[in-house]
């Protein structure tokens, strides 16, 4: 099996100036950052003093910018725009990377059937989340093959009805939200023919700046004067469960500044507010830990697992179950912040999942 791997790359240039490789740069601003020491940076990334300085000299002439602020006893520090730099690769790779792990997803199926004929794969269409990660991740180890696609939960469950994948990744809210979110996924879900696999339960809530210097406190902060809202796309999970909290409440999208914007995954939402382009946004708690930032919990989900009756039979599904009911999956969960693996890998019936659908 082969393993395709896609990163994001960029690069920096001013007027005709040879264009500045961002990658070694960012990778020594981060050493810097983590060591408070050039040298130790320079140790750390494997090039010499002499090297690092001169790196760090090309850039600086480059931006017209200092990059870094030493002194004699206090080390290295980092200046806003090595920041700044350092955030916006974050962003990139938290806004790109679901895209570029399917692409390598698709070429890796594609070169296993060229050179291979058409080996045996499961194929996973799933909302983007950590335990998803987790457990491609142990696929990857264990030399599963898996054809992945990430797409919103909606999608996910309709391309399983159509038997376009063998696995749908979606999520639902626990309490008063449930069944309107399960009546989105119903038409494309048959008790008769469908169960599913429970992964995880996670927190979603406000995602926002370290300090919470807006002193938001819930959705009615949202629409306050000066308040910047960074939003989920339209037809995503979260989005749509959004939507369900603000109806409730009886608060207008309209009055949220920002409530059109686009982001496509947790990160990339966690990612603009660290940046300081947003004040607040909504999303998983294991997103906001990650970029340093303040989480005020809301809800309590549960993400699914939808396959049909007849895939639970097949010995490479079977393998993923064990996976997935194994005990070192569980703990991977567990230590996901904000998540509860308890019942990771647990199989249900629709109707003992839903209420709604009894």
């Amino acid at each position: 099996m082969y393993k395709v791997k896609i990163k994001p790359h960029w690069e920096i240039s001013r007027d005709t100036e040879q264009p500045l490789d961002t990658a070694v740069l960012l990778t020594l601003l981060t050493a810097v950052q983590e060591t408070g020491s050039i040298a130790n940076a320079a140790k750390q990334t494997g090039s010499s003093y002499r090297h690092a300085w001169g790196l760090l000299r090309d850039a600086e002439r480059m931006f017209g910018h200092p990059l870094i602020e030493t002194g004699r006893g206090r080390g290295s520090r980092l200046l806003p725009l090595a920041e700044k730099l350092i955030w916006a690769d974050r962003r990139i790779a938290a806004r790109l990377s679901p895209t570029l792990e399917t692409l390598a997803s698709e070429l890796e199926g594609e070169l296993s059937k060229t050179v291979s004929g058409q080996p045996q794969v499961i194929r996973l269409n799933a909302s983007h989340g950590f335990a998803v990660a987790a457990l491609l991740n142990q696929l990857n180890e264990r030399h599963l093959p898996v054809d992945l696609r990430y797409r919103n939960s909606a999608d996910a469950v309709a391309a399983l009805a159509r038997q376009e994948c063998d696995l749908a990744g979606f999520h639902v809210p626990l309490g008063e939200f449930e069944d309107a979110s399960v009546a989105s996924y119903s038409r494309w879900l048959d008790k008769n023919k469908h169960c599913l696999i429970h992964l995880a339960v996670r927190n979603q809530g406000l995602m926002v700046a370290p300090g919470n210097p807006k002193n938001i406190a819930g959705l009615a902060d949202l629409s306050r004067a000066g308040v910047l809202f960074v939003n989920r796309q339209p037809g995503s999970g979260t989005r749509m469960l959004l939507e369900l909290m603000l109806s409730r409440q009886a608060l207008s999208p309209n009055a949220i500044e920002g409530f059109e914007s686009a982001e496509f995954t947790h990160s990339a939402i966690a990612a603009f507010i660290a940046s300081g382009m947003a004040d607040v946004g909504f999303g998983v708690q294991t997103a906001a830990h990650r970029f340093g930032l303040d989480f005020i919990p809301l809800v309590r989900e549960r993400y699914f697992f939808a396959l049909s009756n007849a895939a639970m039979k097949d010995p490479l599904m079977q393998q993923v179950i064990a996976i997935l009911q194994s005990a070192s999956f569980r703990d991977i969960v567990n230590q996901l912040n904000g998540y509860d693996g308890s019942a990771t890998g647990e199989i249900l019936s629709l109707s003992e999942a839903f209420g709604s659908l009894q």
